[in-house]
């Protein structure tokens, strides 16, 4: 038996009902805060929708918000957990902000030229994949603890294929940088999935808004990524 399944089994034992009770309620305060944070990063696309002249200035920009997500990616995560409720919450916004000032042009440029229902079919299959593979890292009874180190240099691999190919331009190596992301990024799902679970129950059913932000940065992050592969996926396979 693993320490958080003995840990599970300890808090549960002193009040099951009130202690799953509980887990329902942080883990569905983690999913608000990311529903939030992709709904607002629509509303960002549907501003860069109404304005091409906007999009096309954040077009220019976009090496900008890329390197503000991958040093937010860093230190976000110690300054939501560590920081006051209101530094979470700016370092969380700003994380979303950031994102929708990347991805947003880039969908509002779909839509421009009638693909709206791609857009649209990438954001159903990611949404199918997201919650699959989150399912499974919050019912398995398998540690999935010791995936954090290959997933971590597999991340900083995919990272560095990714902006090589952005000089290159290669649409094969983009198409297997993106199936290679989204099989990554589908086992970081379960991966963080548990993690977020277990912070609850390593800190003896006790939750906060810390704590619900955190997961919701983790799993927001990981399912924009599926949705921008998906869609790169669907792009490349429909040429």
């Amino acid at each position: 038996m693993s320490e958080t399944e003995r840990l599970y089994e300890q808090r549960a034992g002193l009040g099951v009902r009130a202690f799953d009770e509980g887990l329902r309620k942080y883990m569905l305060g983690v999913y608000n805060y990311m529903a939030m944070g992709i709904a607002a990063t629509a509303l960002v696309a549907f501003v860069f929708v109404l304005n091409p002249q906007l999009m096309q200035a954040a077009m220019g920009l976009r090496f900008i918000p890329f390197i503000g997500i991958i040093g937010l990616g860093f230190l976000a995560p110690r300054m939501i957990m560590n920081g006051s409720v209101a530094m979470a919450h700016g370092a969380y916004w700003l994380y979303v902000g950031l994102w929708g000032l990347l991805i947003g042009p880039v969908v509002a440029a779909y839509i421009g030229v009638g693909l709206a229902p791609m857009i649209a079919q990438a954001f159903f299959i990611t949404a199918s994949v997201f919650a699959a593979t989150s399912l499974y890292g919050y019912t398995t009874k398998k540690d999935l603890s010791g995936w954090g180190r290959f997933l971590f240099m597999a991340s900083i691999g995919l990272l560095i294929a990714i902006v090589v190919n952005i000089f290159l331009g290669s649409e094969l190596l983009s198409f297997l940088v993106s199936g290679a992301v989204v099989l990554v990024v589908s086992a970081i799902t379960a991966y963080e999935t548990q993690m977020i679970k277990n912070l609850y129950v390593q800190g003896g059913g006790e939750m906060n808004n810390r704590m619900a932000i955190f997961g919701a940065f983790a799993l927001y992050g990981s399912f924009v990524t599926l949705f921008i592969h998906i869609l790169n996926l669907l792009s490349l396979s429909n040429d």
